[in-house]
């Protein structure tokens, strides 16, 4: 954990006093300080999100009008990360309007930490180099991170040799990477990567129709594999599920 980051305020939003109780021990085992805000309906959320200082938002999937809880939340500021949580049984149904991710509700004391932990990392800087030969590309990728909530710094590298030469110098956490590239091509990239780095999350980016090309980057330790041309969404996903915040994120 970054040592800049010396604590943080979670507001959780839950009706049932067990949930608010469970979400409070867990964050008392937190790897950094986490001060506990608990709101048992969306007004009174909506309330204490207006008078700001609010960095992330715990709320549960099944109150009255979560719409209203992150439209405040959007019109704090600074804005707070919103994560919906839902029942562990049916995560897939607990996607609010506006929520920026979605989680299983916690068991246990040792699950409410997990979860919180997760909410942590998203508020700390993640590093991302994007790896492409095309500076057209490298621009987009660029503007579609700089548009999502994520703290992310971002870099760039020209081709697969000037990837790795930066992974040796730079603490990375994820990599866009082309697969048409001159010298190494994305495979060799990706597989080099992994041997150094084998943490680092590394997603292969291609215009080309062979879906052997996934196969191999999947067997390569991608992942995840995005189709050029892709969207913001497909990369909203890719983030989401990299820091465990979509329905496939336990």
């Amino acid at each position: 954990m970054s040592a800049d980051l010396l604590s943080l305020r979670m507001l959780v939003i839950s009706g049932a006093r067990p949930e608010r109780d469970l979400w409070r021990q867990g964050a008392g085992l937190a790897s950094v300080p986490i001060e506990i805000v608990e709101a048992d309906a969306a007004r009174a959320a909506c309330a204490r999100l207006a008078r700001g200082g609010i960095d992330i938002v715990i709320l549960d999937s099944a109150l009255t009008d979560c719409a209203s809880v992150a439209k405040a939340a959007r019109a704090a500021a600074p804005g707070p990360f919103v994560v919906a949580a839902a029942p562990a049984n049916n995560v897939a149904a607990g996607r609010v309007e506006g929520a920026d991710g979605v989680i299983a509700k916690p068991a246990t004391v040792e699950e409410a930490r997990d979860q919180v932990e997760r909410c942590i990392r998203v508020r700390l800087p993640t590093r991302v180099l994007i790896v492409d030969d095309s500076g057209t590309m490298r621009s987009i990728v660029r503007k579609i991170l700089s548009g999502c909530r994520y703290a992310l710094e971002v870099s760039e590298a020209e081709e697969g040799i000037a990837a790795l030469t930066q992974m040796k110098t730079g603490n990375f956490d994820m990599v866009f990477v082309d697969y048409n590239m001159p010298g190494l091509n994305g495979i060799e990239t990706l597989s080099e990567i992994k041997r150094e780095n084998p943490r680092v999350a590394v997603v292969m980016m291609t215009s080309t129709v062979d879906d052997a090309i996934a196969d191999r980057a999947h067997a390569a330790g991608a992942a995840a594999f995005l189709k050029k041309p892709f969207f913001p969404k497909d990369i909203d996903a890719v983030l989401e599920r990299f820091f465990g915040l979509n329905v496939q994120g336990r």
